[in-house]
């Protein structure tokens, strides 16, 4: 509720807003995967945003609510790094200062004989979303496509029909998707290059496909398709999770 709360009243500053959003995701990633249905997690946001439209945003306990939440983040805002677990692969986050070119949040994947690094890359203050890969037999492909379930085309996410369904199943019929075509083409920085490898390619996508992968289920599966001449296509697939979380967790500043 303090969430809502903080919108409503303006309570904190940017950095912990963000830290709050950030520990929002993560916990409703985590009630998801503990089989909590969307409606009811809806439905307990609508409960918490009318129970914060009847606060005293100048009332005293609301003030001493909100001074409980910035002591219990204090610690947490000067966290640079941090991982997100996941069922399939992880998300690692670094919002440390520095000009370099670098992963700010990043999934590793391998597909068959290739590797790519994925998600939001860039200096301080500036990230965007990227895919990142090497391939083991030196083939360039001329264009990369990220492809995720269309939220205005279905009425949930689909996971398959067990816990342990591949990422591959767990994409919904390609008449329920939509795709972003990579923005730019470029040859990798040697800093964002997959573990081991000489040499890749760099794919950026659009700003709202960032926006689109964070508004997922946490437990559904994104593809990233690599064409190639003569209508080749080579799959990676990539774990939504919590990248919600992670993207947010770049927006606390360090102090």
């Amino acid at each position: 509720m303090m969430s809502a709360a903080d919108g409503r009243c303006r309570l904190f500053t940017p950095e912990l807003s963000a830290a709050l959003a950030a520990g929002a995701a993560q916990a409703r990633g985590a009630a998801l995967r503990a089989g909590v249905e969307p409606k009811d997690l809806a439905a307990l946001e609508r409960r918490a945003q009318a129970q914060a439209a009847r606060l005293d945003c100048h009332g005293r306990d609301l003030a001493q609510a909100a001074a409980r939440v910035q002591d219990a983040f204090a610690g947490f805002q000067r966290v640079t790094r941090m991982t997100w677990p996941g069922d399939v692969a992880d998300w690692r986050a670094d919002r440390g200062v520095g000009r370099a070119t670098r992963w700010r949040v990043a999934q590793d994947v391998i597909f068959g004989p290739d590797h790519m690094t994925f998600g939001l890359a860039g200096r301080e203050g500036a990230s965007g979303l990227v895919a990142v890969a090497a391939f083991a037999d030196g083939q360039t492909p001329y264009a990369a496509r990220l492809v995720l379930r269309d939220e205005a085309r279905t009425l949930g996410p689909y996971l398959g029909l067990a816990a342990d369904a591949p990422l591959s199943r767990k994409l919904p019929p390609r008449s329920a998707t939509r795709g972003f075509l990579a923005e730019a083409r470029t040859p990798a920085d040697a800093e964002l290059l997959p573990k081991g490898a000489e040499d890749g390619w760099a794919f950026r996508f659009p700003a709202a496909a960032a926006q689109a992968l964070a508004d997922l289920d946490p437990r559904e599966g994104v593809a990233v398709e690599f064409l190639f001449p003569g209508d080749k296509v080579r799959t990676a697939y990539v774990e939504v999770g919590d990248f919600a979380a992670a993207r947010a967790f770049l927006q606390i500043a360090a102090r």
